[in-house]
């Protein structure tokens, strides 16, 4: 029952080349840092990314999109990126956006195993060209598909060796949908606890979703810094 693993590296062992990967985070707060750093040691390629974003310029997935690693983004916002617009306003990156709330309720249904849905977002616009639309109760929806990736990677603030994640503010964003939504999570946390230190009633993501726990220090960059001028 111990999922704790020694290093990032060991953790992302397995993952190869052409893998799906969801990754948790919003903005760069909760991004799982240390495992993408690892494969980028790791040098894989041909990697599709489920994500809220892409990180920024040598930050987060933007350090993957530096050595060409990743194939396909499949994100709700991309606008911090430089690399990213030029790579994809070349034909080097495939793109899938999708609306925000439509991304966290395809990772929940893939998560819960449910297929897929239909959601009114992005009807009668781009989004839902090629898929299925009905009405309901003369209202129009699109209907999408819930979204599982081969691994996640996720990011908590407390976690204990069975793998029971404790996520703290806006991390809780997009890191639990996309803890259900790998068939192989890993999880790299902050602050280990043992077995039963964590309240059950405080555990975001229970132990039977994750697979590997990773230790490690995080750098926490901010995105975008906005300050007020100093008042006189």
């Amino acid at each position: 029952m111990d999922k704790v693993v020694d290093s990032a590296a060991r953790a992302v062992a397995d993952i190869g080349d052409g893998a799906s990967i969801v990754a948790g985070g919003f903005g760069l707060c909760g991004i799982p840092e240390l495992t993408i750093a690892a494969l980028r040691e790791k040098g894989v390629k041909g990697l599709t990314f489920i994500s809220n974003n892409c990180g920024v310029d040598e930050f987060g997935l933007g350090r993957l999109l530096e050595t060409r690693q990743i194939k396909k983004m499949v994100s709700s916002y991309v606008g911090e990126n430089k690399e990213f617009e030029r790579q994809f306003l070349s034909g080097e990156l495939e793109v899938e956006l999708v609306p925000q709330g439509t991304l966290a309720e395809r990772l929940r249904a893939g998560g819960a195993g449910i297929p897929a849905f239909f959601t009114p977002a992005g009807f009668g616009t781009q989004v839902a060209e090629g898929k299925e639309t009905r009405d309901f109760d003369g209202r129009s929806y699109v209907m999408e598909r819930g979204i599982t990736g081969d691994f996640a990677l996720v990011k908590a603030w407390k976690g204990d060796r069975h793998g029971n994640l404790v996520y703290r503010l806006t991390a809780r964003n997009f890191n639990p949908l996309c803890a259900m939504a790998g068939r192989v999570t890993i999880a790299e946390v902050e602050e280990l606890v043992e077995v039963g230190q964590l309240d059950p009633n405080e555990v975001h993501t229970p132990g039977v979703f994750v697979q590997r726990v990773v230790v490690g220090k995080h750098e926490k960059r901010i995105e975008r810094r906005t300050t007020r001028p100093k008042s006189s």
